[in-house]
Formats: C-alpha cells, structure tokens, sequence
C-alpha cells in the first residue's frame, strides 16, 4: 500500500488569501488524492503544519515530516512547490536526497527535473515582481501618495474575524470535546462531522487540521 505524509505551511500574512491558506491546500490535497493516485490503495501517515515564512528553511514540522518519509519510504504529498521553500536551492536538496519521494498536488504528473525547472521559474518571477514592487512603491512616495494607510481597517477587520472564529470554535468544542476525550483522532473526529452532516464556518467540509484549530481556539 502506497503511503503519504502531508505536509501544508502558511504565513500569518497568507491565511486569508485565495488558494495560499490551509483550505486551499487541503482541497488540492484531496483532488490529487481521489483523481491522480489511481486504483492503488493508499493510506495518509501523517499530517504536518508549519506556520513560518516561506524563505524560513528551519521548520519543526517539515523536518518531523522528512524524518517520517526517509524512515518509512512514504511519499511526502504538498500542495505546491512553493510550500515547501521559496527558495530553490532548498528544494534542489530535496529532491537531490535518494530516499525521499515527492509529490506536488497540483503538478500531479511532474517528475524531478520538471518540478527543478519550474521551483527555478518561480524563484525569478519573484525576483522580478518584488522589484517592480519596490519601484511601484518608490514612483507612489514621490507623487505623494500616503503609504500604509489600511492598516487600521485591517487590523480591525483581522480582529472581528478572530473574534468570530473563537465563538464557533465555543459552540463546536461541545460536540469535538467529548469526541477528542474519548481518544479519538482528529481524521476519525473530522469523519464523524462531515456524516452528521455539521458544517464548516464556510460551509465546507471538515478535516484533522480544522478540528485542531478549534481545539486551539477554545484552549485559549
């Protein structure tokens, strides 16, 4: 049987954007894992979340999930190239490392020369775009725009969304509280959700890292 070790990441600055935060990865997880790993049965090892910068290579949960990998030769399953490092001369060691097997979600049929190519793309592209930023920024100073002006109406609106979260993590925490003291898993827990039919804040479905961040939440 076929085994993976998923691994997600996101920055503090990134939870709230399209197709970065945890959900975005969870769903491109699980449309590889139900149309691209074929009829071979399949079992997920284990679960890894970081929460640091993508230029940060020094991640407790990335190497937690490496070490898991080489051990037991399970394949490690990301959503994008770009969550495992921004920087391509990281994820050149990686796949350079002859007992680590890896997989990209969204690049299902990607071999290792592929994925070196576009993690060297990518890098540039960055290059480029942080550079157009600083003149973009630099052009604006000079007409006398005034920078940094949202971040009053950010910071609130960030706390209102916290403040929202932390009351239906409240109410929820009645239903997972027991779940969880009874020793069942986060998978097993997130299982039972989704077949008593109780939604996400979203509206979605559940999943172990999203029962975690409710048993954080009513911890706090």
């Amino acid at each position: 049987m076929r085994q993976y070790v998923i691994y997600t990441r996101v920055s503090t600055d990134e939870q709230g954007k399209s197709g970065l935060g945890l959900e975005g990865q969870e769903r491109d997880i699980q449309i590889f894992l139900k149309n691209y790993q074929g009829d071979e049965p399949y079992a997920v090892a284990a679960q890894f979340q970081d929460v640091l910068s993508g230029g940060d290579n020094e991640r407790p949960e990335l190497a937690k999930a490496l070490a898991l990998c080489r051990k037991t030769g399970a394949e490690l399953l990301v959503a994008k190239l770009d969550r495992l490092s921004r920087k391509v001369s990281f994820i050149a060691t990686l796949m350079d490392d002859p007992k680590l097997k890896l997989r990209v979600a969204q690049m299902p049929h990607a071999d290792k020369f592929q994925l070196h190519i576009y993690a060297a793309l990518a890098e540039q592209e960055r290059k480029f775009i942080s550079e157009r930023t600083k003149v973009a920024l630099a052009a604006a100073k000079e007409r006398g725009v005034k920078l940094g002006g949202m971040r009053d109406p950010t910071m609130k609106r960030n706390a209102a969304i916290q403040t929202k979260a932390a009351a239906e993590a409240a109410k929820l925490i009645k239903i997972i509280g027991p779940m969880r003291r009874d020793g069942k898993t986060l998978m097993a827990i997130a299982a039972d959700l989704n077949e008593m039919g109780v939604s996400t804040s979203r509206g979605g479905e559940w999943t172990a890292t999203q029962v975690s961040r409710v048993l954080e939440r009513a911890a706090s």
